[in-house]
């Protein structure tokens, strides 16, 4: 359950992203809400991979779900330093597949709790 919290909180930081990075061109207060976004993305991704790291050892669960979060939080960091260079070629597709990562787990952790419940 906390595994699909932090998955599900992560696809939602993901998709107000862009919508911020939309206000960073259209309004004088966007460059701040754009960053609070980021912050954002990386403080639930950290969190993701601390939900599983502690789901793996106390929890006797896979330790596969790690592996995942610590790319991602990679990923992340590299958004926010392409982000803070203002690579934007680089940026805004990373950001795609940051999304889609996200949503995919998202289906993934969703399905496997529907197979234990069924």
């Amino acid at each position: 359950m906390f595994l699909r919290v932090a998955v599900t909180l992560q696809t939602l930081a993901l998709f107000a992203a862009p919508i911020t990075a939309g206000l960073l061109l259209s309004s004088p207060g966007g460059r701040t809400l754009h960053s609070v976004s980021a912050y954002g993305v990386f403080t639930v991704a950290v969190s993701h991979l601390v939900i599983a790291i502690l789901l793996w050892r106390p929890g006797g669960g896979s330790p596969r779900p790690i592996l995942y979060a610590a790319g991602f939080l990679g990923l992340v960091l590299a958004q926010i330093a392409l982000g803070i260079a203002q690579v934007k070629t680089l940026h805004v597709p990373l950001g795609v597949l940051l999304f889609g990562l996200s949503v995919l787990q998202l289906s993934q952790v969703s399905a496997g709790r529907r197979r234990a419940q069924g």
